[in-house]
């Protein structure tokens, strides 16, 4: 169904090209996870499946590309649009209408079908992705998971034989992820439709992938999820799991890793731990009676907390939770309807821009907001600039969490974790005592998140406190001693990680869901009680 022949793309200007070697073939009624490190070309080759790249986006294509039969050098997107369904990263962005029914109709009114057929189509797919509920609902007020549901509705109404989805998880809350991929699994099962998708959330995806295709460098591997995962660095940790357990293969589901876990968990020797999950260092931010509402809904309701120094804290949540909004409100720069925050001996929002970013630092979901020069090597000087820093930190800084990001590129050039990784740069080069990251992995490969996570551990150590608004529970398993969990607002959970981790049936990471009740978040936690 889709054919890739010594594929290999260079956008003008470049060093390397974007992707190269690629010679792979995806079958009809397949679900194909792209995988690879990130920068390595992931969306691009996506892109090239609907002609995109390169007619769009300009760059030399060698080789050859054929979605059922076309090839794209000889067919543009608008030709292409009946065969193949993309979903961007940030669904959102691509809605064009005030509702879902109104959106589900769109590319169907694009392409010229009759009233009789959109309608019949529009019922089908709000049946089949259970949007029903949401017919009349205005776009702009749904949730990451219906907004999701809803763009890959709107993909579905042209009848696409590929479906085509970058990263359609890294912004949903795990019930939201389920949903999604639950409905991808019924499209791929029920009605043959081939499924192309980029994912960097693995232990997500891998129980309901067909084949995975990993990028790494010059040409593209292709094979089962367990052979293609076994030794790769980007493995999930159910597979890492497998590797300590001496599991030959490895397992790709919680259900069979459970049935092989039994001798593994009678050689674990697990210490009961006590503690509140929190820190004794001194209050470096203390909020109180935080209230923020939009047009009258109240997204967070009355929240006090105290951060200390060291400590190393995940806010986590269902999407609409609040985090953002909190986080936002704690900073200074949002909005705050009442309530106090004090960072030292003074409130955040009544400082300025410099002296709030010297106190308390956050790394915005959207890290384009921040990104207004010409190049990465002006980004880095200015922030050093900005910060007080000597001259090259904030270019440290970034080859230390992702070495080789190309010095004159231009920032809106990088991929999303490569632009989330420059801005958090900016943020930890002014060194502020109190760090706030929303959603900052979005984007990121396995590898690059433990550089993350050893960067932010490092800061803690160092007297910073740590905020990490996260729908990432392998990442929170990792990163945090204490997790707050929001819910319409209010904190309904605060407490150390290993206990509000491990006894969520939403947030427990797969470790934990493998060997529970044994109160082990990681495998290096297994590692630390082997024998």
């Amino acid at each position: 169904m889709i054919r890739f022949r010594d594929l290999s793309l260079h956008y003008e200007g470049a060093d390397h090209p974007a992707v190269a070697g690629v010679d792979a073939t995806i079958a009809e009624g397949e679900l194909c996870v792209v995988v690879g490190p990130t920068g390595s070309g992931k969306t691009t080759l996506l892109r090239t499946t609907n002609g995109l790249v390169p007619h769009f986006s300009g760059g030399t294509l060698t080789g050859e590309v054929t979605v059922a039969g076309h090839s794209i050098a000889d067919h543009h997107p608008r030709d292409l649009a009946e065969i193949v369904g993309f979903v961007v990263q940030d669904p959102r962005a691509g809605f064009v209408t005030g509702t879902v029914e109104e959106e589900l109709a769109f590319s169907m009114e694009s392409l010229g079908i009759d009233p009789a057929t959109m309608r019949r189509r529009v019922e089908e797919i709000l049946d089949l992705l259970g949007l029903d509920q949401l017919r009349d609902r205005p776009v702009d007020t749904l949730s990451g998971g219906e907004a999701q549901r809803t763009a890959i509705g709107a993909a579905l109404t042209a009848l696409p034989r590929i479906l085509v989805l970058d990263e359609p998880t890294s912004a949903l809350d795990p019930r939201a992820a389920e949903d999604v991929l639950a409905a991808l699994h019924r499209l791929v099962h029920d009605l043959g439709i081939t499924v192309l998708m980029a994912e960097h959330r693995l232990e997500r995806v891998m129980g309901f992938a067909d084949r995975i295709l990993h990028l790494d460098g010059p040409g593209a591997r292709i094979g089962g999820p367990g052979e293609m995962l076994a030794d790769s660095p980007l493995a999930p940790p159910l597979v890492q799991l497998g590797r300590v357990a001496g599991w030959d293969p490895p397992p790709v589901h919680i259900r069979d890793a459970r049935r092989l876990a039994g001798g593994l968990r009678e050689r674990l020797t697990v210490e009961a731990e006590g503690g509140s999950g929190g820190s004794s260092g001194t209050v470096l931010l203390d909020a109180s009676g935080v209230t923020v509402t939009h047009d009258g809904t109240v997204a967070v309701h009355d929240v006090s907390l105290q951060l200390r120094a060291g400590e190393r804290v995940a806010l986590m949540g269902r999407n609409g939770a609040g985090k953002t909004s909190l986080l936002w409100a704690l900073q200074g720069t949002g909005r705050r309807d009442g309530g106090r925050v004090r960072a030292g001996d003074a409130d955040p929002a009544e400082l300025r821009a410099s002296d709030r970013r010297r106190r308390v630092g956050l790394v915005p979901q959207e890290p384009d907001d921040l990104l207004y020069l010409a190049t990465v090597d002006e980004e880095c000087a200015q922030a050093d600039r900005d910060a007080g820093a000597e001259p090259g930190s904030t270019r440290s800084l970034l080859d230390s969490l992702l070495p080789g990001v190309p010095a004159a590129a231009h920032p809106r050039d990088l991929s999303e974790g490569q632009r989330l990784l420059l801005v958090l740069a900016f943020t930890l080069a002014a060194a502020p005592p109190v760090v706030l990251l929303d959603e900052p992995t979005r984007g990121l490969d396995q590898v690059v998140k433990d550089r993350l996570c050893t960067e932010l551990t490092r800061l803690a150590a160092e007297g910073h406190a740590v905020v990490v608004s996260t729908h990432d529970v392998e990442f929170a398993a990792r990163f945090a001693t204490r997790v707050a969990v929001l819910a319409a607002g209010d904190v309904v959970t605060d407490g150390p990680a290993t206990e509000v981790l491990a006894g969520s049936p939403m947030f427990a990471p797969q470790v934990a869901k493998v060997l529970a009740p044994l109160p082990l978040l990681t495998v290096d936690d297994v590692k630390a009680c082997l024998p």
